[in-house]
């Protein structure tokens, strides 16, 4: 799909509309105020990057997201009035590498004040890797760095994006956000400073509960459907196993579900993983050929009513007692 196509000449003008009031507006702030009503339009990629700005932007902010409930991130194209919003927002907040469609419509909508969350952090290289000789191996942080580079059946591992699945570097975008919004609104500066110290201080004790709760188990080693959870494995000392890669979508190999048949006796796993927004017949499949139970482990990128909480912190205490159930938690 060419995103570019569906720019109409409208929103071209909506960002020449723009930037024309922001320059003759009274306001100290920085941002456009489209709306009348003292807030800042933020527009949010999806879930991870909504629940950032309510956060941080408090009753300040009126924040829209591009990937309603449902619907896989992954997989989204935009709509002609989703792509002409883009350029009247007072404030864009994304994640490079989740979605080709939004960051390509992102980078022709002209908006000013646009973060990249990919920018706040320091990514790393995740990946299934197939093929490799798992006995003898050490279930560490080092997995993925000796194995990052190396090519297989199931492609290349590279820089992983779901950062938000690590409370601790979820914090620290949180802190990159809130100075990118104090900078566009320096109005509410204020606010957006305490508010942002508040969710720190919120993601730092969730930290705290995955540190104590996986300290001690019984195995090391999780298998998931989607490969979305190297940043979590490797801050509290796991070991991922994905059936696909980072593609929720990908298929895997018969090599790699041979191995993870094998991995499952080796390590004494209990339990295949799989998500609300995508397919689980591949993950069943998996568990009834290995006498494996499922269970959910949410990578959190879209809230429904299927969801085992509300909100972000909800979802990843949900995440750590089925994490501690699986593992076998002393």
């Amino acid at each position: 799909m060419n995103v570019r196509r569906l720019i109409p000449t409208a929103a071209i003008a909506s960002v020449t509309v723009l930037g024309l009031t922001t320059l003759s507006a009274c306001s100290s702030s920085d941002a456009a105020d489209k709306d009348g009503d003292g807030k800042l339009n933020v527009i949010a990629s999806f879930y991870p990057m909504q629940f950032l700005a309510q956060e941080i932007g408090g009753d300040h902010v009126s924040v829209e997201t591009l990937t309603k409930p449902g619907v896989e991130p992954h997989d989204l194209e935009l709509s002609p009035k989703q792509t002409a919003s883009l350029g009247e927002a007072d404030f864009i907040l994304y994640l490079k590498g989740i979605q080709p469609a939004v960051d390509d419509a992102i980078g022709q909508s002209g908006v000013k004040n646009t973060v990249d969350a990919a920018t706040l952090t320091k990514l790393e290289k995740h990946g299934t890797e197939v093929g490799h000789d798992h006995e003898g191996e050490e279930h560490s942080d080092e997995h993925g760095d000796e194995h990052g580079d190396e090519h297989s059946e199931e492609g290349e591992a590279g820089a992983d994006p779901h950062i938000w699945l690590d409370p601790v570097k979820y914090a620290e975008v949180a802190e990159g956000v809130g100075k990118a919004m104090e900078k566009a609104d320096p109005d509410h500066a204020a606010a957006y400073k305490k508010n942002t110290k508040d969710l720190v201080k919120k993601l730092d004790g969730l930290n705290t509960k995955f540190e104590d709760g996986l300290k001690n188990t019984k195995t090391k080693t999780f298998i998931t459907t989607h490969s979305a959870f190297g940043y979590l494995a490797e801050r509290y000392g796991l070991d991922q196993e994905g059936i696909a890669g980072l593609d929720p979508e990908s298929d895997p190999s018969p090599a790699r579900i041979k191995e993870l048949q094998g991995i499952a006796k080796e390590d004494d796993v209990s339990t295949v993983f799989f998500e609300t927004l995508a397919s689980d017949k591949t993950a069943k499949t998996l568990a009834k050929d290995t006498g494996l139970k499922t269970d959910v482990l949410d990578p959190l990128e879209g809230i429904t009513d299927k969801s085992k909480g509300d909100n972000y912190v909800e979802v990843m205490e949900s995440n750590l007692a089925a994490l501690e159930k699986a593992l076998g938690a002393k």
